[in-house]
């Protein structure tokens, strides 16, 4: 994340994802050693198969008709003009946590010879939001310059748009489609329209976030 970063410009939209999804997994790795998760071993195995997802699609942005379809939205507007940055953000959070979040936990448990609600994976997972609840405005308030912070309106179009959509929300929905996955993970039709219809909702969701204003 630090070598897309540097390599990106600051305005490009991938950047203004990665700038808060490195702000993310910051404030998760510092509690992994510190007892605050029961089963550090298996969040770190999630952290880092999650991230992965991300990565792929990075890797493929130059051509937005190879990058997997739940972040196509932000790979062919990442240089439009008129969307703000964190509507770039919540778009790449939205590819992230609803689309790669299950997918990435069904392939750990299936890794690790566990299943999503087994003890104590839930619980874990239950954390996170925690750590996200408190870091969500901090992180949000940190693509609004200070100016437009001084006037406090000034965003209020991009307010209206984004304010139903929050992280915490976004996991819970990514929970249950956790479970709905590993329910039909050994039937290849049922799991194939799963992820069709997943990767199209998510891709519809992100278009309308990333609506210039």
């Amino acid at each position: 994340m630090e070598a897309i970063e540097a390599a990106l410009p600051a305005a490009d939209g991938l950047a203004c994802f990665n700038r808060m999804y490195l702000d993310v997994t910051q404030q998760v790795n510092s509690q992994l050693g510190q007892g605050f998760f029961t089963d550090p071993a298996f969040m770190t195995q999630l952290d880092v198969t999650f991230a992965n997802l991300y990565f792929a699609a990075a890797d493929a942005a130059g051509t937005p008709a190879a990058v997997p379809l739940a972040w196509r939205p932000l790979a062919e507007q990442r240089a439009a003009a008129g969307i703000e940055p964190v509507q770039f953000a919540l778009a790449g959070m939205n590819a992230h946590i609803n689309h790669d979040l299950p997918v990435a936990m069904v392939s750990t448990c299936t890794a690790l010879a566990t299943s999503p609600e087994d003890s104590p994976h839930p619980g874990d997972y239950q954390k996170v939001d925690q750590l996200l609840d408190a870091a969500e405005q901090s992180i949000r308030q940190s693509f609004e310059s200070a100016p437009e912070l001084a006037v406090d309106r000034h965003l209020s179009a991009v307010a209206t748009l984004i304010g139903n959509w929050t992280i915490n929300s976004a996991r819970d929905l990514a929970w249950n489609n956790c479970l709905l996955l590993w329910a039909v993970r050994d039937d290849p039709i049922a799991r194939g329209l799963f992820l069709d219809t997943l990767a199209a909702s998510t891709a519809l969701s992100s278009r309308m976030l990333l609506v210039a204003v």
